[in-house]
Parts: C-alpha cells; sequence; structure tokens
C-alpha cells in the first residue's frame, strides 16, 4: 500500500515533485540526468535503444573579431542571396563584442545607395499607383507621384528598402555563427527615417547573437575525467528482487482485523495524521498542511521509507488511541522548508490488520508471476529484470556524473537567445509531462502557459537552465572535436522509429525536425560512450 498524495510529501522522501516545486522554485528536477535536445517542437519520439536526449548546438565556430573593428563590405564579396542585389557602393560597418556572446553591427549607408533605394522606390510606387489622367505604368512626374502618394509614405518606404537591401550584406561578417532568430535591429525607426531625410544617408546598429565559444579548463580535461558515481542503494537487484516478491506474496494474502493487540512489524494500520511546528513560542506555532492525512493506510513494512522515528514512535498503538510524538526532520529532506524542523506529531489509530498470507510454497509460482511452474523460476525472472533496472540506474547514474563533470570544466558566455530558447523547452516539456499526469484543464493549461508564467520559471531555474546549455555545448565540442560519427543505418533506423510514434499517436510531425533531432540524439549517446571508456569511474552506494 502507497502513502497517499495528501501525505506522502511529508512521509516519503522520494516522492516525485509539485507542481509548485516544478515551476515556482529552483529544483533540481531540471538540472537532472540527460540533456535535453528539443528546440521546436515536443513530439513523441522512441529510440529503440534510447540513449540520452541531447541538445547540440550545431552552429559553426569562428574566431571573434577584435572589439571595434572597422571593415567595408563590398557587393562583390557578400554571398550569392546578396549578389542578386548589388549596391552601387559599399556600406561600411564596425563590428564590436558585448557580453554573452553578442555581437554589434554599426552599419553606415552611403547617400549613393539611399539614392538608389529611393529611385527603387519611386519605380514601384509608379507601377502600382493609379494616379487619374495617368495610364497605370507609365511615366509620372515625380512632384505629382509624390503629392498622390504622400512624401511620408515614400520615406518610410524607402527606409524600409535600405535596411532590406543592407542587411545582409552586413550580416556577412557574422555568417555562419549567428543564432537563428536572434538578429534585431535596435536603433529605432524614426531616429533613421530622420536621419536619412536631413543626411540622405542612413546609420542603424544591429545586435546578433553568436555561437559562443566553448573553453575547456583544463584544455583537453574531459579526456581523463575521474568520476565518482552514487548509486542509490534502493536500485540494488538482489534487494529489489526480495522486495518485489515479498510484494507479490502479500498480495496474495487477505487483511484480517486485529482486536487483541497493538500494532507490530508486518500489519497495517489506517491512521489519521497531523502535524504542527514546534516553537518556544508557543503563539507561532503553526500546522503543517502537507503532514495531515485522513484514512491513511500505512505498511509497516514500508517503514523505513518514512520520516525517520515515525514507525518507531508508533509501535504499540492500538485501535482508536491517539499517540503524540516530537520529531525532527532531516537536514536532506526532501522539501526545503521543513528541513530542520522540530514537529509535534498526532496519531490516531482507526484500524488495525494483520495479513493472513498463503504457505509460500511451488503451487503459488504462477500466481506470483503467471507462467511460472517452480518458485526459483520465479526468483530467476523477477531477479533478472530487477538487474536490468540496476544496470539502466547505474549507467544514468554515470552520464549524469558524467554531464554534471563536464559544466564544471567550461567557461561559455551563454547568449541571452539561447538561455530563453532552451528555458522555454525546459519549461514546455515539463508542463506536457505535467498535462499528461494530471489533465490539465484549458484554464489550468493557460495560466501555466502565459509569458508570466514562463518568465517567473526562467528567472527561478536560471540556474539550472544555465547547467544544461553548459553540458549541452561540452558535449557537442568534444563531438566536434573528436570527429565521433555514427552510421547512416542508424540515424535512418531511429527516424523511422520516430517517424513510426508520431502516426501510431496520430500527430503531425515535420520529417526534417525529427531526423534533426534524432542524429543529435545520436550524436550525444556517442559522445557519452567515448568518455566513459575513457574515464576513471568509481561506484559508491549512498
Amino acid at each position: 500500500m502507497e502513502l497517499c498524495i495528501s501525505s506522502t510529501s511529508l512521509l516519503n522522501p522520494n516522492r516525485s515533485l509539485s507542481l509548485d516545486s516544478i515551476f515556482c522554485k529552483a529544483s533540481t528536477s531540471l538540472a537532472t540526468s540527460s540533456l535535453r535536445f528539443q528546440r521546436t517542437t515536443f513530439g513523441p519520439r522512441k529510440l529503440s535503444s534510447p540513449p540520452p536526449r541531447i541538445h547540440l548546438l550545431r552552429r559553426p565556430l569562428s574566431s571573434s573579431p577584435s572589439n571595434g573593428r572597422r571593415f567595408g563590405v563590398s557587393a562583390s564579396s557578400v554571398a550569392v542571396a546578396a549578389e542578386k542585389d548589388r549596391l552601387p557602393a559599399d556600406i561600411e560597418v564596425t563590428e564590436v563584442e558585448e557580453p554573452n556572446s553578442r555581437v554589434r553591427l554599426s552599419v553606415e549607408v552611403p547617400p549613393v545607395v539611399c539614392e538608389d533605394c529611393y529611385r527603387g522606390v519611386i519605380k514601384e510606387f509608379t507601377k502600382q499607383a493609379k494616379i487619374p489622367g495617368f495610364r497605370p505604368g507609365k511615366n509620372v512626374p515625380e512632384s505629382i507621384l509624390l503629392s498622390y502618394v504622400g512624401k511620408q509614405n515614400v520615406q518610410k518606404a524607402t527606409v524600409e528598402s535600405i535596411l532590406k537591401r543592407t542587411l545582409p550584406h552586413a550580416m556577412s561578417s557574422v555568417s555562419g555563427k549567428a543564432l537563428k532568430d536572434s538578429v534585431r535591429i535596435v536603433t529605432k525607426f524614426s531616429e533613421m527615417e530622420n536621419t536619412y531625410i536631413s543626411q540622405s544617408s542612413l546609420r542603424y546598429d544591429v545586435i546578433v547573437d553568436v555561437a559562443p565559444e566553448v573553453k575547456w579548463i583544463p584544455e583537453d580535461g574531459y579526456k581523463s575525467l575521474k568520476i565518482v558515481v552514487e548509486i542509490d542503494s534502493e536500485i540494488d537487484a538482489q534487494r529489489a528482487c526480495q522486495q518485489e516478491l515479498r510484494r507479490r506474496h502479500k498480495s496474495l494474502g487477505t487483511l484480517r482485523i486485529i482486536t487483541d493487540r497493538g500494532l507490530q512489524i508486518g500489519d497495517v494500520a489506517v491512521l489519521d495524521i497531523s502535524a504542527t511546528t514546534v516553537d518556544q513560542d508557543e503563539s507561532n506555532v503553526k500546522n503543517i498542511p502537507s503532514a495531515e492525512s485522513k484514512g491513511f493506510h500505512f505498511d509497516t513494512e514500508d517503514g523505513d521509507k518514512l520520516l525517520p522515528g515515525f514507525l518507531d514512535s508508533i509501535i504499540g498503538i492500538q485501535r482508536s488511541e491517539t499517540k503524540s510524538f516530537p520529531l525532527f526532520f532531516p537536514d536532506n529532506w526532501n522539501q526545503e522548508n521543513l528541513r530542520g524542523v522540530h514537529a509535534q506529531f498526532t496519531v490516531e489509530c482507526k484500524e488495525l490488520f494483520y495479513r493472513d498470507l498463503p504457505e509460500l510454497d511451488e503451487s503459488l509460482a504462477d500466481k506470483l508471476l503467471p507462467g511460472c511452474t517452480s518458485l526459483k523460476q520465479v526468483e530467476d525472472s523477477v531477479l533478472q529484470r530487477c538487474l536490468e533496472v540496476e544496470q539502466t540506474a547505474k549507467d544514468q547514474a554515470t552520464d549524469n556524473a558524467i554531464l554534471d563533470q563536464l559544466s564544471k570544466m567550461v567557461e561559455i558566455d551563454i547568449p541571452q537567445s539561447l538561455f530563453e530558447e532552451q528555458g522555454r523547452q525546459l519549461y514546455g516539456a515539463q508542463l506536457l509531462q505535467i498535462q499528461a499526469n494530471m489533465k490539465l484543464n484549458e484554464q489550468q493549461l493557460a495560466s501555466l502557459s502565459s509569458p508570466k508564467a514562463v518568465n517567473e520559471y526562467l528567472e527561478n531555474q536560471k540556474e539550472n537552465v544555465t547547467h544544461v546549455i553548459k553540458q549541452n555545448l561540452a558535449v557537442g565540442d568534444i563531438f566536434r572535436r573528436e570527429n565521433l560519427q555514427f552510421s547512416t543505418e542508424e540515424l535512418v533506423k531511429e527516424v523511422e522509429n520516430s517517424i513510426a510514434e508520431f502516426k501510431r499517436q496520430k500527430q503531425e510531425y515535420d520529417e526534417e525536425r525529427v531526423r534533426e533531432q534524432v542524429q543529435e540524439i545520436l550524436e550525444g549517446a556517442k559522445v557519452l560512450e567515448w568518455l566513459r571508456e575513457r574515464a576513471e569511474i568509481n561506484y559508491i552506494k549512498r
């Protein structure tokens, strides 16, 4: 029997986090285990042998220009797309590095380029304007056209044309390293318009985030990692096997009421539980809501999973009896606000039961595990499953320890756009998980999806989001440095599996995006495999 929701938060330190702790506190749930790779959509992706989920920043890195470097951008030196719209003169760009892997481009557009854009706008208006007395498309005196269209409208259209034509040229210096959707013209449009009107030229500033440089401390330190991996004693296969066999045996028994004695180990009790804080100032005593539970079914064999001292304090309690006793919450308690708290518990025993269990012999084999004919077969099958779980948990804990170590070995100036992108994806993933588990209604979902909720999450989870980004970029850098590869067959197979999962769940998908995400997963798995083979790993139980 498991603890009910109202009391698990207090009694069971291994329970999952609440909505408040997920969305409002700096919980560790986001900086855990594996890396996240989602960048756009969240949907079904299931690999046949699922490796950790990795998000690799795949834009190429290059050396950054020195601060304040000035250079001319020639129409003949830009990319193919810009060559289709050659400028009549060069523009001048000043490039300055700013914090958070950001570059400011100050662009100066000479009068000759502005005039060329102006003539293009006039030509376009002439084609489109239907001026009385003139046939469509025929030349119209400029003064009449300006009077009809409006001089201010022409000026605005000219500034827009200048920006549209010159921005690709200005951006050529950061081509290949600018992060997607991070380009922003920060000069006000009104300022650009005034400059154009008064000087027949144009100046504007562009801010763009670029792929950050990954600096290793020490250099190449990832090649000789020394990792200590803590393994939870709860996942020990032998112990888990015995617990599972016991659970299956108990499920075949019958609960019978106890009338002539108090609570013993092995019994089940139905309890009403409450608790208050203990304070020298009696006026400051407060209830502990998470401790309140009515009709809580407590299996004494699960006592080691509860608050230390709770089981010992109620042993011997009889039906209809009430016991009151003090307990301390340990400093490593899951709920931070209860760590070190001195509490006074009150427990009333409503019912007592003992288990009438059938004798454990060969006749129970099939009932314990369908298809088995002997207790040995049951135990071997359960043990095999527990060993698989233990190995999976051990592998995951190893990957977690490696990733945590990597994040401590890199210095990265993280761009704001990348931080927000990663944070929103982590928030979205958490929200989808909550929605799947709790079936939020439209109002709840809208509230949790609001800009305010997302921004609060980004602020509260800043450290965790930064930690994940460092892991992601460190893994991506290793993949490139070491020229790691995976086979085309692996990629094709996993893409097919992912698409099949989308179709099974009748969800839309972008095949190109699925392919990209699967590739990121495989790259990350290759990096972790490469690191495990070279790392010095020590395992300890906790």
